[in-house]
């Protein structure tokens, strides 16, 4: 609870009174960032940079609004503005060399996963009135791909209206706009973000339940093992194999597997693999072998999407710069 003595303190130039005041919310602002932004890295760099506004603008915090509100506003502008800076510097998207025909094109997704450890200090349940979704889904890979895919205003708007669960108001005074804006904005915005989402997202297993971790304990055995059968045994009728922000989508035990044997090809030894958890899904960060030395070096990571007993999507990230994140070993023996 904040106290008018620890914000006094705080605006003398207290840093542990304005820790006091700031740390109950780093966890939700660091989460809040990543669902906007996409990437881990640049949500650690934007909650650094919301907590210098806050410090440096704290004399002029009146109490008009919780703490919590004002440090979501600086940290939603923020976001805004580090998405327009971001649009105007091209980035290449890595493609790979001669892929199997692909099910369907996507446009690029830059996305990174998101350790469950950074989730410790979100609240769990909805923490406002409004909001439609919990902590859990809305940290899930879909639901966070899905906005990547929305323009930035309207990604803003669903954030705090939708998992925030600030009122229509309140998202129109941090956005500086009317509530006629952020209601046009949010309808579209659900419309969209609906368009996109697996129907039965319901029918996930709990996080670490004994089904989750009996699913992923096989799928795993059966990448090591190099047995690409045994992964497709595992598949819905319907899973998606994507890798963000490659456009190739492969929808389908046979196209899924075409594209698992190609990729083995070219890596030529199994993969090792380490489990972890990313997005409150099972995930693993990946280790390719190296005939050069006695060492299995990072490969990528995998975030495994289950349905009932069986996996829905597998999602594959080659970039292996977010395994400091999760505590992945930087090699691994052979």
């Amino acid at each position: 609870m904040v106290t008018a003595s620890t914000l006094a303190r705080a605006q003398a130039g207290d840093q542990e009174a304005f820790r006091e005041l700031t740390d109950p919310y780093r966890a939700e602002l660091l989460a809040h960032c990543y669902q906007i932004l996409g990437s881990v890295a640049d949500a650690e760099d934007m909650l650094q940079e919301t907590l210098l506004a806050a410090w440096r603008g704290l004399t002029g915090f009146e109490g008009r609004s919780s703490v919590r509100t004002w440090l979501h506003r600086i940290a939603v502008n923020g976001c805004l503005n580090a998405l327009r800076d971001r649009s105007r510097r091209p980035r290449e998207v890595p493609l790979m060399s001669q892929p199997p025909e692909p099910t369907r094109l996507t446009a690029p997704v830059w996305i990174e996963p998101y350790p469950d450890v950074l989730l410790d200090g979100v609240p769990d349940a909805a923490p406002g009135p409004e909001a439609r979704y919990d902590t859990k889904e809305a940290i899930e890979l879909a639901f966070v791909t899905a906005l990547q895919h929305l323009p930035p205003r309207q990604r803003a708007v669903l954030v705090l209206r939708d998992v925030l669960g600030y009122s229509a108001a309140e998202a129109a005074g941090m956005l500086d706009t009317t509530e006629a804006s952020v209601k046009g904005a949010l309808q579209r915005a659900r419309a969209a973000l609906q368009a996109r989402l697996p129907a039965d997202r319901d029918r996930t297993p709990p996080p670490d339940s004994p089904r989750e971790r009996h699913l992923a304990g096989r799928f795993a055995a059966a990448v090591e093992d190099g047995d690409i059968d045994a992964v497709l045994t595992l598949l819905t009728s319907d899973a998606w194999l994507t890798m963000p922000p490659e456009p190739y989508e492969y929808q389908g035990p046979a196209a899924i597997a075409a594209f698992l044997h190609h990729r083995a090809a070219l890596r030529g030894a199994p993969l090792r693999l380490v489990p972890t958890r990313a997005n409150t899904q099972p995930a693993f960060g990946c280790y390719l072998p190296c005939a050069q030395t006695p060492l299995a070096r990072p490969y990528g990571m995998i975030v495994l999407t289950l349905r009932g007993d069986q996996i829905s999507a597998i999602t594959w990230f080659s970039d292996s710069s977010a395994f400091p994140h999760f505590g992945l070993p930087r090699a691994l023996p052979r």
